[in-house]
């Protein structure tokens, strides 16, 4: 049996070779996903300590920062050699165009101590002293900056001021290297921009013969609560953990759509296993009339299979491994700190093969068993060539059954926002539609294929009852098509539907032309003074909030306050000022309070000037909903001295057109290189960048299931067109031309394909719709949002796919003569 297995599999090769192309491209994912990660893991650890590399002990603040008078007592400790504070945050460069310098600028405190210092100095030295600055050589580069000049330097303290550029340093390629310019301060510089009370850690190096474990253990003593010792084993452990755990993340949503993937390639496998020893029924008889045990043929099968996983595998770790090559280029140029090396490992490479082969042997367990049951005697007959067997009506009922079961949950859960019954309604449904589908697809390409027949006439009517020919076959190749079409519309659908709910938010809640916001952090100190200071801007408004007492305090401007209420219970909104706050319902009725009370707020009285209601999209959730007061600028800088506002809304002055405004906003702003100006448009589009990064990653990683499927329909399509070579050529001899013939098969290529994309979209749709019910019940401000064009796409791509598909097997189906085909078994 394995010499036959072998001549079998060899004189059909071509009937497996779509199939295999599935497990390629499964394995090729997987593959890739792990030979990556292994790079950007050995990457890590090489460089985990890069700026540790002369640290032997370790203090970290837990949650306060560390003042600077623990750094003095850590110095004082026997056996420490050196000891300064280090602190990392935001600032950003002004560059020599006076513009501020693109991209998020990382600031580190530099320790001064030769015995501390582990920077690769490029070109002159590492700060030593408050007015100096060292940046990366791709800044300078890019710049123009020389050794010796000034450079503005700013953050969170206010505007920017001049330090002497002393040197510049090398991070490429590690976590102080995320896309913008590296700044280097002293301490005591880098404690001033940042405006923080204390440093994030203390690094410590020993004097000669003192173990870096006991000198941990007496600087324990005296660093007291609040802080973490380690030594320098523990210190680059917590390094690799930090980075590594976020490689596992990655990894983890890598494999997640590398698993779809492989669930598209089983449906495939399995469907062609179903069709090829449909095919193969005569000589299975043969061989069970000749003293083949069913058993025997069918671990002849699984042999077979085998066979054809191992060698796709193999194949696909090639292709993975070439994929991880290009994706570790890729990385390296776009210089991010993900970047390693290619690295591929023996456990990965035989974890891929054996993946692969279980796969195919799975996916073809069940065809491979149902192949043995034909009879051998009917077997020899013409009619056991035609595998037509309905499923069962066990099968269908169970499935119409888990189909109604999860559309009512999907419809549930977009009346009650469960997530629960989101995902559940999900699975049900997609299960249901794999197990119904035997009824349900056929029945959608007749309807589908209607219209058509109408229109096409004879060739599309072959085409539709070839297509549901065989209900089962057409339902397992249609359902591939289901999971990757339907989880891109679930994620297009729930992109688009957040979308319109952030641009939706920005027109309610903001109301001004132009928006000052910080990078990465709060405004600096001073910037909205500095604006409000000139004349052609009229409002100037920080957008502040602080809680307190499970009170939600906000910052109001008169001018800008009415456009977040929904309604006025009692009072006049008009009397908000100085002393006199607006207080929502909710926490009016709790506290008792009413229009004209006197009330304590902080340590300080107002008088509630109105009683308001506001839309719920605009609570943070930090507080119970309606638990918010809004009080002037003025009064909430008075309450709450420290708090800070990451956006600032300007309009211009009665009589200055916006040119104007704008050209004396970014004047002000020439001196914060931490600040952005820009308009509601540019607003909504920084919102929503994010969303449109996400789901062209997501698309990007389902398009290889959706890929896959696709080869499954040219792949039925062709082992179909072997099995209906005689009467392809019974056709051709009545007088069907090869256009025609060309025309059939692409008809039913992308019936297929259609029904399979319309399921998926519905799915998804439904799916979307849960999901964005859900999150209505949070945030309050989501809606379904249903982009026709993009759904549209999605139909016209699976349309254009399967008539690609169709190529190949109208090319086999027409390249047999006529006369040749028709003696054909």
């Amino acid at each position: 049996m394995f010499r036959l297995t072998l001549r079998s599999l060899r004189a059909e090769a071509l009937r497996m070779l779509l199939s295999a192309l599935a497990v390629v491209l499964g394995v090729a994912f997987i593959a890739g996903t792990l030979i990556f990660i292994d790079g950007m893991r050995a990457g890590t650890y090489e460089r985990a300590g890069t700026f540790d590399r002369h640290t032997d002990v370790g203090v970290y603040a837990e949650q306060d920062p560390i003042p600077a008078a623990l750094v003095e007592k850590v110095r004082a400790v026997e056996g420490v050699r050196a000891a300064e504070g280090e602190l990392t945050g935001t600032a950003g460069v002004v560059g020599a165009d006076g513009r501020p310098v693109l991209g998020f600028g990382f600031l580190a405190a530099v320790p001064t101590d030769p015995a501390l210092q582990s920077y690769d100095v490029v070109a002159g030295r590492l700060p030593a002293r408050p007015g100096e600055v060292v940046l990366d050589e791709g800044t300078v580069a890019d710049e123009g900056f020389t050794l010796g000049a000034p450079v503005r330097v700013g953050g969170a303290s206010g505007a920017a001021r001049a330090y002497t550029l002393v040197g510049t340093v090398d991070v490429a390629d590690t976590a102080r290297d995320i896309g913008g310019p590296f700044i280097g301060l002293v301490g005591a510089d880098a404690l001033a921009v940042t405006d923080v009370g204390g440093y994030g850690r203390i690094m410590v190096a020993a004097e000669p013969g003192v173990a870096d474990t006991v000198l941990a253990d007496r600087i324990a003593e005296v660093a007291g609560t609040g802080t973490t010792v380690r030594s320098r084993e523990q210190i680059l452990d917590a390094a690799v953990a930090d980075a590594v755990r976020d490689l596992r993340q990655f990894n983890l949503v890598l494999l997640t759509f590398a698993g779809v993937a492989v669930v598209v390639a089983a449906f495939v496998i399995a469907n062609t296993f179903t069709i090829v020893l449909a095919q193969r029924a005569r000589r299975t008889a043969l061989l069970r009339l000749v003293g083949a045990t069913r058993g025997q043929v069918f671990r002849a099968t699984l042999l077979e299979s085998a066979l054809v996983g191992l060698a796709a595998s193999a194949i696909g770790v090639l292709v993975g491994a070439g994929l991880a090559a290009g994706m570790t280029a890729l990385m390296a140029s776009l210089d991010t700190p993900l970047s390693g090396t290619l690295t591929v490992t023996p456990a990965t490479v035989l974890g891929c093969l054996l993946a692969g082969t279980v796969l195919t042997v799975g996916a073809a367990c069940v065809p491979a068993w149902q192949g043995t049951r034909v009879a051998p005697v009917a077997a020899l007959t013409d009619a056991a060539v035609q595998v037509t067997r309905p499923a069962g009506r066990v099968r269908l009922a169970v499935g119409a059954t888990v189909l109604a079961a999860g559309v009512a949950a999907l419809a549930g859960a977009a009346s009650a926002g469960q997530v629960l019954l989101v995902a559940l309604g999900g699975v049900l449904s997609f299960l249901g539609i794999v197990l119904f589908g035997p009824v349900l697809v056929p029945a959608l390409v007749r309807v589908i294929g209607a219209p058509a027949r109408r229109v096409f006439g004879t060739t599309t009517a072959l085409a539709v009852a070839n297509a549901v020919r065989n209900p089962r076959r057409v339902a397992a190749t249609a359902t591939a098509l289901v999971i990757g079409i339907g989880l891109v519309t679930s994620f297009v659908v729930g992109a688009q539907s957040t979308k319109t709910a952030i641009e939706r938010s920005v027109d309610t809640q903001v109301g001004v032309d132009l928006l000052v916001t910080g990078i990465g952090g709060d405004l600096p100190a001073g910037v909205v003074d500095d604006l409000a200071a000139r004349p052609e801007l009229g409002v100037v408004h920080e957008r502040r909030s602080e809680v307190a007492d499970d009170v939600e305090f906000r910052a109001a401007h008169p001018a800008l306050v009415g456009r977040t209420l929904t309604g006025v219970d009692s009072g006049q909104v008009d009397r908000l000022g100085p002393g006199r706050v607006l207080v929502h319902r909710e926490l009016a009725r709790e506290r008792g309070w009413s229009a004209g009370d006197r009330v304590t707020l902080g340590d300080r009285s107002f008088e509630v000037a109105a009683v308001v209601t506001a839309d719920p999209s605009a609570a943070d959730g930090s507080v119970p909903a309606g638990h918010v007061v809004e009080v002037t600028s003025a009064d909430l800088t008075r309450l709450f001295p420290a708090a800070r506002g990451y956006l600032a809304e300007v309009d211009p002055a009665e009589g200055v057109d916006a040119s104007a405004a704008r050209a004396a906003v970014e004047s002000v702003l020439a001196q914060y290189p931490t600040v952005n100006l820009m308009d509601q448009a540019a607003y909504k589009r920084m919102l929503t960048g994010t969303v449109d990064m996400l789901l062209a990653f997501v698309v990007a990683l389902l398009g290889l299931a959706v890929v896959i499927a696709l080869v499954g329909v040219a792949n039925t399509l062709s082992l179909s067109v072997v099995e209906r070579t005689r009467e392809n050529a019974v056709l051709r001899a009545v007088g069907l031309t090869r256009g025609r013939m060309r025309a059939m098969l692409a008809a039913e290529a992308v019936l297929t394909a259609l029904v399979g994309a319309v399921l998926g979209v519905a799915l998804g749709v439904g799916v979307g719709a849960g999901a964005m019910a859900f999150l209505a019940e949070l945030a309050g401000d989501f809606t379904l949002v249903l982009p026709w064009g993009q759904l549209g796409g999605i139909l016209a791509a699976a349309v254009l796919a399967a008539l690609a598909a169709s190529v190949l097997p109208a090319r086999r189906a027409l390249s047999r003569p006529v006369v040749e085909a028709l003696g054909a078994e």
